[in-house]
C-alpha cells in the first residue's frame, strides 16, 4: 500500500532505519528467549506503533516488511548457526514466525487505518470544496485551506444514477445495496476521470466536476475528461445504468453551469432518452423551446384544460408515443380503440390542437414536454 506523501526527509529516514534496528534486536532477543519478557511486548508495541507516522512520511509498506523480514530472517540464521538441537531449531523458527506474523499484521493494520484517515480526510476537504465551488463562495480560501489544486475550467456533469436491481428484491437491503452501488461508483471516479475530479453524489445522482483546460490560459490540465466511453466505465464500475449531461465553462461560471447541466438532465429524462451522455447540441432545440419562460408556459398551458382530466392526459401521451396508432394506443391502455377514438376528440376539442395535422402533432409533442417539465422537477440541488 502506496501513501501519496512525499518523500520522507532524513529524519524519518533515520527512525526508519532506528526501527529497522530495533526489530533485528527484538527478532534476536525473541528467538534466543522462547518466552518473551513484559518489556518485549513494550518494544514490540513500540515498533509497530511507528508505523503510523512512516506511512504518514511517505515510507512505502512493502519497503516497511520487507525489512522487517530480512530482521528476523537475519536473526533467526545468526542464532540458528550456534544450534544443534533440532528439536531446539524448530521451536526459534517457530518463535520468529510468530514475531514475523505479529509485526507484519500489526504493521498493515497500522497502515491501513492511517490510509483510511487520509482518504477520509481528503473525502471531506473535497466534498467541502465542491460545495464551495457550486456555491461560488470562498473558493480561494478553501482551496489553500484543503490543499486541493482549482483548475482555471471544469467540465460540469450532472448525473443520473440509476436504481440496482437488488434495490427493489425484497430479501436484500435497499438501503445497503444503493450504498454499495454508490461506492462503487465513487471508487471508479479517481482511476477513470484523475484524481483531481471532484463529486457531490446520493445514491441517485449529483455533480462531477472534471478539471479541463482552459482556452484562455497557457497552462494545460491533461486530464481525462467525461465521454460516452468513460461514463460507460462509470456504467460498469457502479452496476447500473448511467445518465449524463455535460456542459464545461471557466470555475467562476460554477453555479451557472451546474443549474444548466441539471436543467438539461431534466429535459433529457422527460423526453425518455436512454442512459449515456448528452450535451446541449444533442437536445438543442427541445432545450429552448423549453426553458423557463412565456414560450414554456404558453405551451404547457395548452394542456391545461387536460388537469381535470388524467384519463386523457395519458391517452394524449400514448397516442403521441405511438405515432397516433389507435391500436397500438388502445393496446397499451388496455381499452377499446373506438374508445381511444373518442378520447382523441375529446382531447381534440378541450384544448384545439388537431392532432392529425403534422403541426398539431409536433404541437402536442412540445406541449407535453412543457407540462411535464412545469409540473413535475425532477432535479434537486445538485446532489
Amino acid at each position: 500500500m502506496r501513501t501519496d506523501a512525499p518523500a520522507p526527509h532524513s529524519d524519518t529516514s533515520a527512525e526508519f532505519g532506528a526501527g529497522v534496528r530495533e526489530c533485528l534486536a527484538l527478532a534476536a532477543d525473541m528467538v534466543a528467549e522462547p518466552d518473551p519478557e513484559p518489556a518485549d511486548a513494550a518494544r514490540l508495541a513500540e515498533l509497530v506503533g511507528r508505523a503510523g507516522a512512516w506511512a504518514r512520511e511517505g515510507i512505502d509498506l512493502d519497503t516497511v516488511l520487507r525489512a522487517y523480514h530480512e530482521a528476523v530472517r537475519r536473526a533467526f540464521s545468526d542464532i540458528a548457526g550456534g544450534r544443534g538441537d533440532g528439536e531446539t531449531l524448530f521451536a526459534d523458527a517457530e518463535q520468529a514466525l510468530r514475531l514475523l506474523e505479529t509485526v507484519t499484521v500489526a504493521t498493515s493494520a497500522a497502515y491501513l487505518d492511517e490510509h483510511r484517515s487520509a482518504a477520509r480526510h481528503h473525502q471531506t476537504a473535497a466534498q467541502t470544496l465542491v460545495t464551495a465551488l457550486l456555491s461560488g463562495h470562498g473558493r480561494a480560501a478553501l482551496a489553500r485551506r484543503t490543499g486541493i489544486a482549482v483548475a482555471p475550467a471544469y467540465q460540469v456533469v450532472a448525473l443520473s444514477i440509476a436504481p440496482h436491481p437488488g434495490e427493489s428484491d425484497p430479501r436484500r437491503n435497499a438501503e445497503t445495496v444503493a450504498r454499495r452501488k454508490l461506492r462503487r461508483l465513487q471508487s471508479a471516479l479517481a482511476p477513470v476521470l484523475g484524481s483531481r475530479a471532484l463529486s457531490l453524489l446520493s445514491v441517485d445522482g449529483g455533480t462531477v466536476l472534471v478539471p479541463v483546460d482552459d482556452p484562455d490560459a497557457t497552462a494545460r490540465i491533461d486530464a481525462p475528461v467525461l465521454t460516452a466511453d468513460t461514463l460507460d466505465v462509470l456504467s460498469a464500475a457502479a452496476s447500473v445504468p448511467l445518465t449524463a449531461t455535460v456542459v464545461a465553462g471557466p470555475t467562476a461560471r460554477i453555479p451557472e453551469l451546474a443549474a444548466q447541466a441539471h436543467e438539461l438532465l431534466e429535459l433529457v429524462r422527460a423526453l425518455g432518452r436512454p442512459p449515456g451522455l448528452y450535451e446541449i447540441a444533442d437536445v438543442a432545440v427541445e432545450y429552448q423551446l423549453t426553458r423557463p419562460g412565456p414560450a414554456r408556459a404558453h405551451l404547457a398551458a395548452v394542456l391545461g384544460p387536460l388537469r381535470p382530466h388524467p384519463d386523457l392526459l395519458e391517452t394524449l401521451r400514448a397516442y403521441v408515443d405511438s405515432g397516433l396508432d389507435r391500436k397500438s394506443t388502445a393496446v397499451r391502455l388496455a381499452i377499446h380503440p373506438n374508445s381511444v377514438a373518442h378520447r382523441v376528440r375529446r382531447i381534440e376539442r378541450l384544448t384545439g390542437i388537431e392532432l392529425a395535422r403534422p403541426d398539431g402533432l409536433a404541437r402536442a409533442s412540445l406541449a407535453l414536454l412543457a407540462f411535464d417539465l412545469a409540473t413535475d422537477s425532477r432535479t434537486e440541488e445538485y446532489a
